[in-house]
């Protein structure tokens, strides 16, 4: 898994930061965003997410169109993405993840 955290853009005090990455188990980018609550002032609540389905995200650009009203995108953060995509082609889930996902999925695909 990938994990990329980015900062609020300056017009935006009520975001904390965004989350963007990509989760080679369940085949998908993934974007949270965090937003200061009365609760979580200083982390901040994820009350944007998204990704937490197999094949949720399939592209950089989908995932970065989420986070992008609230924080300021790296330059190159697409291809960082799609390398990290990449670099997990060919790799297998081990018995625990195959396990989780039949429990979770009823299926490992």
């Amino acid at each position: 898994m990938s994990r990329h955290d980015l900062q609020p853009k300056g017009d935006q005090p009520h975001v904390v930061r965004a989350t963007v990455g990509w989760d080679r188990p369940l085949q998908t980018f993934f974007a949270q965003v965090f937003f200061r609550t009365e609760d979580e002032p200083a982390d901040g609540e994820a009350l944007i997410w998204f990704g937490t389905a197999p094949g949720e995200l399939l592209t950089p650009e989908a995932v970065i169109a989420i986070v992008e009203p609230h924080v300021t995108i790296p330059p190159g953060l697409v291809d960082i993405l799609n390398a990290e995509m990449r670099a997990t082609i060919g790799v297998k889930d081990g018995t625990h993840q195959a396990h989780a996902k039949r429990s979770i999925f009823g299926s490992i695909h």
